[in-house]
């Protein structure tokens, strides 16, 4: 951790678990809307820093790195959920789908 990256390892540690076990449709369908692979067909979150989260989607079959900026830096890990939502419901715009109502 450092001045540039707020978040120690367990913290990374615990969302990365939290998206991947709970949310891995949604870190899909953010490499798909935001991250720049509409082709992926699969992703899991693999880091965050200050101002990203970074995921390995699955492209034809093959691992790809996708970073999806935040809409600005976060200093503070209560700002990650609200940080992820919007990248989820913003992801789902993009796509022409509606996202789930318990997104905030």
């Amino acid at each position: 951790m450092n001045a540039a990256d707020p978040f120690p390892p367990d913290v990374v540690s615990a969302v990365m678990r939290h998206m991947n076990t709970d949310h891995a449709d949604d870190c899909r369908l953010i490499c798909q809307g935001l991250g720049g692979r509409p082709t992926a067909t699969a992703a899991t979150m693999s880091g965050m820093d200050a101002e990203a989260m970074y995921f390995a989607a699955t492209v034809d079959g093959v691992p790809v790195p996708v970073r999806v900026p935040f809409s600005a830096p976060l200093t503070e890990r209560r700002h990650i959920r609200a940080e992820a939502a919007r990248m989820y419901r913003e992801a789902c715009a993009a796509l022409g789908l509606t996202p789930r109502p318990d997104t905030s």
